[in-house]
């Protein structure tokens, strides 16, 4: 089965560490006016879903949830969260550690699209 979001190696690794350090975390992409399109880490119950945000699938764990308007422009695309070096989203939990997420993607196959018709 295709998923709409994967994590790297690194993610993973970055993800443990931080669980448990914070607890239960979740990601969510807004492509807001703060940090752009950065997917942001947040310690769970700290940040409020809202009815317009969707849920993409986990990552280690980790619900990722993106804003419907965002969605539109990525849901043709699996979305890879990766982890590199240098400071990112300033309330992303990950900002201290001096690494920051980011999101890399690619465009699903025409099989691709119809299993996540289909499910």
């Amino acid at each position: 089965m295709v998923n709409r979001v994967e994590a790297t190696p690194a993610t993973l690794a970055l993800l443990e560490q931080l669980k448990r350090k914070h607890g239960p975390l979740l990601f969510h992409q807004s492509g807001g006016c703060c940090d752009g399109s950065s997917p942001m880490c947040f310690p769970q119950g700290e940040f409020m879903i809202g009815d317009h945000d969707v849920l993409l699938g986990e990552i280690g764990g980790c619900p990722f949830y993106m804003h419907e308007k965002q969605y539109d422009y990525w849901k043709h695309t699996q979305l890879i969260i990766d982890v590199v070096e240098g400071r990112g989203g300033m309330f992303s939990v990950e900002g201290v550690e001096g690494k920051r997420f980011l999101s890399r993607s690619r465009v699903f196959t025409d099989e691709e699209r119809a299993e996540l018709q289909q499910s």
